[in-house]
């Protein structure tokens, strides 16, 4: 999994704390001003002021299953690799920790997966639309997508996909952009 961080709102706890001053019609004040007033807006509970802020990532190498997981988080917006467009005859897969670690079911999971693109190949072959073609992809199939959330919806993603019974590799995909937030926006996320 590669998750990068494409574009964030320029100075975003600036964007927070000004949004935050208009609801109560106070003068601009320092950076250190900003930062004290969006951790209380974080403790009150004002998230509103934080739907101004947005960050845009890529993510890269993740199974299509995280995909179907992340896509319902609904205050988004997300650009996703087609299987319908592009070429899949020589797919790159996840593998869970779970299967790669047990030789004999990697065995049977490979096995599996290279059955799958043999099929796809061979419907390729004989005409079948790739739209058509990929009915046959496992959730495992490695995608790209870009995903853009406003900070209250980041942390709410955070916030569910970092519990104990989360999945994995979402869990993973939290993780990595809470760091990447962190770095641009502490103050906003430092609970998490």
């Amino acid at each position: 999994m590669k998750v990068t961080l494409l574009r964030i709102t320029g100075n975003p706890e600036g964007l927070i704390a000004e949004s935050a001053r208009v609801c109560y019609a106070s003068e601009a004040k320092t950076e250190g001003a900003n930062a004290k007033l969006v951790k209380n807006l974080r403790e009150w509970g004002h998230m509103s002021t934080f739907e101004h802020a947005c960050a845009t990532f890529m993510v890269e190498g993740v199974s299509r299953a995280l995909t179907h997981q992340l896509v319902r988080h609904r205050i988004a917006s997300y650009s996703q690799q087609s299987q319908r467009y592009v070429n899949e005859q020589g797919f790159e897969y996840v593998t869970p920790a779970t299967i790669e670690e047990k030789t004999k079911a990697k065995k049977v999971f490979d096995e599996c997966v290279e059955a799958t693109r043999t099929a796809y190949n061979r419907l390729i072959e004989l005409g079948v639309p790739r739209e058509d073609a990929r009915f046959l992809l496992p959730n495992a199939c490695a995608t790209k997508i870009v995903v853009t959330m406003n900070f209250r919806e980041l942390r709410h993603f955070i916030k569910l996909r970092s519990d104990k019974g989360a999945q994995w590799e979402i869990k993973e995909l939290a993780h990595e952009m809470l760091l990447l937030l962190k770095e641009k926006a502490p103050n906003a996320f430092e609970d998490l």
